[in-house]
Order: structure tokens, then C-alpha cells, then sequence
């Protein structure tokens, strides 16, 4: 078999009456065209409490999210799902599958970070981790738990909708996407160590995720990307 299941991921299975529209309530991107999108699940105030890509599968949604979160994602689903017909459990018959030379679908968030789908489990990919981090993209609780959505990067990265109308969060959001007031940054710095700044720091690669103002990026790295918002609101 082919190593390329992300080991550090899992799969969310909703399934019932109108879930795109449950979920299309909640989440930051808009699930009510074509999907996979990548999307976060907010406190009312607009941090990060879950980040994940959602999926089509029929009429069910498929959320492919962080392993290590996916209980707490359930469990914090249920609580919005009220008395709704809807049944939300992990699906531990499909796995998240990755690589740069082959498979279905585009990552939405960048490009270049490869090709992304879902299926059986298989061998374990490698190089995922350093792939994605060098390209400065940033996910999981570590990384973005309870943080401003903006903060990390999401309009950059394909991970908000401000035309789709209401999600948990939205109005913080929006605010600042308005006022154009991004002034701290989710970043990935080379570093041999961890620092007071530092959300994850990944030794093994001498790389760390950093929360940093855009007026000290020092030598975080600036992927072409993010370039552009960076020069927006420094100017």
C-alpha cells in the first residue's frame, strides 16, 4: 500500500436531516457549494476552537480534522445540534491521505501543499509535517487553539467567508476584517529553541510556530502568500 495516511488525523462523519445546512450555520467557510473547503469552528468571541477541511460524502459531511481533537470536536457539535436528527461520530473507516504527486483533490487552503483525500487506511506518510510548516501554514489546537481566526492566517488561506452569513464568531471576525486590523500574525520561525513567543516548537526541524506582532517579525518566515496583507496593513 501507498504511505500516504496522515496519521495525526481523523475523520468526523455527520449524518441526518440538513446537515450541510447544521453545519453551514457554524462554520467559518462556506459549505453550501462545492467542497473540500478548510474551515474553523469559533468561540462567540472569534478564537479558534477547532480547524478542519469539510468533505462531501452523499448527503453526509465528512469533517478531517485533528486526531488528537476529534472526541472534543464531537462532543462540542452535539452541544449546537439540540434536538436536530442528526448523528455526529467519528468514522474510523476512513483515514486523511496525502501527496505531492498524486491523489483527487487540491488542498484548498494553498496550492502547494499537495493533494489531499479520503480513504482507507494505509501506510504512514512521511514528510508531511516539514512540508507544511516550511510553506508557513499553521493548524491543529497547538498551533491556532485560541487565537483570533484572522490571527492565523484564514483569509489568506481560504478558511472564512465573509458573504456566506452567520457562523459562530462572525461578528468579531468581520469586525476586523472591516477595519483591516490583523496585528498579530500566526508565523513559522527557524529556531533552535523555544521562546516566550512560541505556540509549537517542532526540534527535530529547528522550526517553531510563533504569535508575533507584524511590526517584529525578525526572522519569521514570510511566505509569498502572506506577503501581500503583511504590506497592507504595515502600510
Amino acid at each position: 500500500m501507498a504511505a500516504t495516511t496522515l496519521t495525526d488525523r481523523a475523520v468526523v462523519r455527520l449524518s441526518g436531516e440538513d446537515v450541510r445546512g447544521f453545519v453551514q450555520g457554524l462554520v467559518t467557510s462556506d459549505v453550501s457549494g462545492a467542497l473540500p473547503v478548510w474551515a474553523g469552528l469559533l468561540t462567540p468571541q472569534g478564537k479558534c476552537l477547532f480547524d478542519f477541511m469539510v468533505w462531501a460524502d452523499g448527503g453526509d459531511v465528512l469533517l478531517d480534522c485533528e486526531a488528537a481533537a476529534a472526541d472534543d470536536l464531537v462532543k462540542r457539535l452535539a452541544i449546537y445540534r439540540l434536538r436536530r436528527p442528526i448523528t455526529i461520530a467519528a468514522d474510523p473507516a476512513l483515514a486523511v491521505h496525502w501527496s505531492l504527486e498524486a491523489g483527487k483533490v487540491t488542498d484548498p487552503r494553498l496550492p502547494e501543499l499537495g493533494r489531499r483525500w479520503l480513504g482507507p487506511p494505509a501506510g504512514e506518510a512521511a514528510g508531511w509535517l516539514e512540508h507544511r510548516l516550511r510553506l508557513g501554514v499553521c493548524e491543529g489546537r497547538a498551533e491556532l487553539g485560541d487565537l483570533l481566526w484572522l490571527e492565523c492566517n484564514a483569509a489568506e488561506l481560504n478558511g472564512v467567508s465573509f458573504t456566506k452569513g452567520c457562523f459562530v464568531g462572525q461578528e468579531n471576525t468581520a469586525r476586523m476584517n472591516w477595519r483591516a486590523k490583523v496585528n498579530r500574525r500566526l508565523l513559522v520561525v527557524p529556531t533552535a529553541e523555544s521562546g516566550p513567543r512560541t505556540r509549537a516548537f517542532y526540534p527535530e526541524l529547528g522550526l517553531a510556530v510563533e504569535h508575533r506582532r507584524i511590526d517584529d517579525l525578525g526572522d519569521a518566515i514570510i511566505p509569498d502568500w502572506l506577503g501581500p496583507a503583511l504590506s497592507a496593513t504595515a502600510g
